[in-house]
């Protein structure tokens, strides 16, 4: 126990007057799915039972269970304010005066300088968005969607007609997701309930999908970027093994579910082509229905009759439905390239509770800016200013992007941005090498 603790229910929080003060080594050994503290500002908090509702999901809190989860709290929660009402019942002391504000191995300067530079970023309006920015992104994914369907009505349901009404079909999805992705990190409106409410709109009726889910699965993405069994997008169920560490774990215990070798050959057959019109569209549904998310749910079923409503006409049942997943495989394409350019070729490895700024600098890179690479990847181009800030409006990353980059050099850590190309054809070089580590350490290891 802490030191002027009362004694405590494991999974409750302190409800005595009097707060313990704690030492690092005790909050770490809090780290079970039924047993979890965490420190905020030097505050530890038992968050065992809060997890279970805490509106970002219990597995994205739960990975920071034993640690310094600061610089987390402050990135996610653009109203810290707003948030301790929540926190002051679970808080249950404090650290000793003894203790470093930083737990285990981070780097204190580190931590300093980003605080520092969040605080000047803050100062110079960079986290306060531009409306009108997003609704004109919206205006024109909505122009795009009538565009696709009055082509076919006019022009017919001939294949060249299908075919320029699909691939306007997937650019409207594409863009639409992007456009979710803004409102889903509540960087557009002050107030985070107007965000969270058009995020709703976007994600379920322009996409069919629901936004708890992409909430409780893209979070997890950032508070543990490429960390394996935390972030879920390298969460390839055993079909792709990445990085360095992992498939020579695999290698070493003869774990062989795919010729792995191959990876960065048969990726073009089952990654890009079959991730949203087969996994996320089943997974989707499946969370939806069995977590009970109906309002969720009722905003997907307005996406999926609207679409038919304008295409079943066209088509049939049968031929509107072809329609739906060839433009879902359209823009899986175009969405597993875009997202995996700034992680794949990164380090990818277990937990090394490293400072915020280092583990998104490690796990993510950059790609120049253009007006058409903007557009096209819906400013992640800019991922390592989005990682570091994920509250920041999409239209800032690149006045922030120079005093990260100054930060990084001050530091050593190496900031990384390629071409369009570059970063597309390293997908492909980094599947092949992790391929080749798990085949040396099958046959020799």
């Amino acid at each position: 126990m802490g030191r002027g603790s009362q004694q405590t229910v494991p999974g409750e929080p302190d409800s005595g007057k009097a707060k313990g003060v704690y030492t690092w080594e005790e909050v770490q050994s809090h780290n079970s799915r039924n047993d979890q503290w965490l420190v905020i500002d030097r505050k530890v908090y038992n968050i065992t039972q809060w997890a279970k509702r805490h509106p970002g999901g219990f597995r994205v809190i739960g990975h920071y269970a034993g640690e310094d989860a600061t610089e987390a709290f402050t990135a996610f929660h653009p109203d810290s304010k707003f948030v301790q009402k929540f926190l002051k019942p679970l808080l249950l002391g404090e650290l000793a005066a003894t203790e470093p504000s930083q737990d285990r191995d981070k780097n204190a300067a580190i931590v300093q300088d980003f605080k520092t530079l969040r605080a000047q970023v803050e100062k110079q309006g960079l986290f306060q968005g531009q409306p009108l920015f997003f609704f004109l992104h919206l205006g024109h994914i909505v122009l795009l969607e009538a565009l696709g369907w009055m082509l076919v009505s006019m022009w017919g349901t001939g294949w060249i007609p299908t075919l320029l009404c699909s691939v306007i079909l997937a650019t409207a999805q594409a863009q639409a997701g992007w456009l979710q992705h803004d409102f889903g990190h509540l960087s557009v409106f002050k107030k985070s309930t107007w965000n969270h409410a058009v995020h709703k709109f976007v994600i379920g009726h322009l996409k069919g999908a629901s936004a708890n889910w992409w909430n409780h699965r893209h979070f997890q993405h950032h508070a543990k970027p490429n960390i394996f069994s935390k972030d879920p997008d390298i969460n390839t169920l055993d079909t792709f093994v990445l990085g360095q560490t992992i498939p020579v774990e695999y290698g070493i215990k003869k774990i062989k579910h795919m010729p792995y070798n191959h990876q960065h050959q048969y990726f073009f057959l089952l990654g890009p082509p079959l991730l949203i019109p087969v996994f996320y569209n089943f997974n989707i549904m499946h969370t939806m229905i069995t977590r009970r998310y109906w309002v969720d749910l009722a905003w997907a079923m307005t996406y999926y009759l609207r679409y038919f409503y304008c295409y079943a006409p066209l088509y049939g049942v049968f031929g509107s439905v072809a329609l739906f997943f060839f433009v879902r495989f359209l823009e899986s394409h175009w969405f597993v390239w875009v997202t995996q350019m700034n992680h794949i070729p990164m380090d990818i490895d277990h937990e090394k509770h490293k400072d915020w700024l280092t583990i998104q600098l490690q796990s993510t890179c950059n790609i120049e800016q253009s007006f058409f690479n903007d557009w096209f990847s819906g400013h992640l181009n800019f991922q390592i200013e989005h990682h570091l800030f994920p509250t920041m409006p999409r239209h800032n990353y690149h006045l922030v992007a120079p005093e990260v980059r100054a930060l990084c050099e001050k530091h050593g850590i190496p900031y990384q941005e390629k071409t369009l190309w570059r970063g597309l054809a390293d997908i492909v070089t980094s599947l092949k090498t992790s391929g080749d580590l798990w085949l040396d350490a099958y046959l020799h290891k």
